[in-house]
């Protein structure tokens, strides 16, 4: 039987069940928002066959008792440690193994679910699925695709923070598997790939953005050369590509401007009777502004080229940001993303030896 599933960045149709496991204890708003999104998400996508929260058995039964909900698709598995947000990410993973992020990806690892989804610490969740299920063949390192919305619909940042010390092949497997994931879950054609630099023009940016530039214009991708900052918004872009430094920066440094100018706005408007009203007129705009950039509407991020799939949650998810992540996980697991990469990563094996 096939379900039609709506909302996503478009309509698919699901042709079998999924399992998910979720880290019920990452995240700042763990596990009260974790529990509530779980619960959004079984109540709405009639596709998952089981969905395990991993995590404190007694106080994910308390959250699930407050909503008065009962699923038998809802599984809890016991555990009894939490890796914090900043705990260094490889020693909580080899020191806490009873940790809900480490036993979630062990359930993927173990066959028992199709994917993990965590808000917790994103190094932690890295090294978990690094370490336990390793990269898929070919792959040297992977790299977090984090969505950005611009004037053409979505493009995706990788590496938004996976890797920090970044190898010019590593960038070019991020430009391989963010273009796989473009054409196959976001549905682009030929998705377009970008290279952050410090210019558009060829021999612009350090050895290392040159390096990249070079191997990349090998390629059979889509690739339009470099990019500088104000692209991220004004130009047509599926993928862009960075080291996971740049692109975290660059991510932390575009969330904390848009706070502050809402701020900044939000106190204006209060500033006299005359402007409340004139905003009163336009709060249909100013709302589907802010929902446009809103990541609650994203879910998560993949990370892309572990084997298996994992996405990886805003610290402050909110209910309505953990159920879109589980829907991200869904749709990454339909697309079949890995067996695609390891297919596109194959045909570059000798350029990136």
């Amino acid at each position: 039987m096939s379900h039609p599933v709506q909302g996503g960045f478009f309509c698919f149709r699901v042709f079998h069940f999924m399992k998910i496991a979720v880290d019920a204890m990452g995240g700042d708003n763990a596990p009260e928002a974790i529990v509530e999104g779980v619960i959004h998400a079984l109540q709405q996508f009639d596709y998952i066959e089981l969905l395990y929260l991993v995590g404190d058995k007694e106080a994910i039964e308390r959250e699930i008792k407050s909503h008065e909900f009962a699923d038998s698709r809802l599984k809890i598995h016991h555990c009894t440690q939490v890796v914090g947000m900043e705990e260094s990410a490889v020693k909580s993973v080899r020191q806490k193994k009873d940790s809900s992020i480490s036993q979630a990806v062990n359930l993927v690892k173990e066959g028992i679910c199709d994917a993990v989804v965590s808000a917790g610490n994103t190094g932690a969740a890295v090294a978990a699925t690094s370490i336990k299920l390793r990269t898929l063949p070919g792959v040297e390192r992977a790299g977090i695709a984090s969505p950005l919305p611009n004037e053409y619909g979505i493009a995706n940042i990788v590496d938004a923070g996976a890797n920090v010390d970044a190898k010019p092949a590593h960038l070019v497997q991020y430009a391989i598997m963010g273009a796989v994931y473009a054409k196959h879950v976001q549905g682009k054609k030929d998705p377009i790939i970008g290279l952050m630099s410090v210019g558009s023009e060829e021999g612009k940016g350090t050895d290392f953005t040159r390096e990249v530039y070079d191997l990349l214009k090998k390629t059979d991708l889509n690739f339009r050369g470099n990019i500088e900052g104000h692209d991220l918004f004004e130009t047509e872009l599926d993928v862009i590509v960075c080291d996971g430094f740049t692109g975290n920066v660059v991510l932390k440094s575009m969330e904390a401007t848009a706070k502050v100018m809402f701020k900044w706005l939000k106190k204006d408007i209060k500033s006299s009777a005359f402007r409340q009203l004139g905003a009163l007129m336009v709060k249909g705009a100013f709302k589907a502004t802010l929902e446009r950039g809103n990541y609650e509407t994203y879910g998560g991020s993949p990370l892309l080229g572990v084997n298996g799939i994992c996405i990886i949650g805003h610290g402050s998810s909110s209910p309505r940001a953990v159920k879109n992540a589980i829907r991200v996980a869904a749709e990454s697991v339909r697309h079949e993303v890995n067996p695609h990469i390891e297919e596109e990563i194959a045909k570059y094996s000798g350029l990136l030896s």
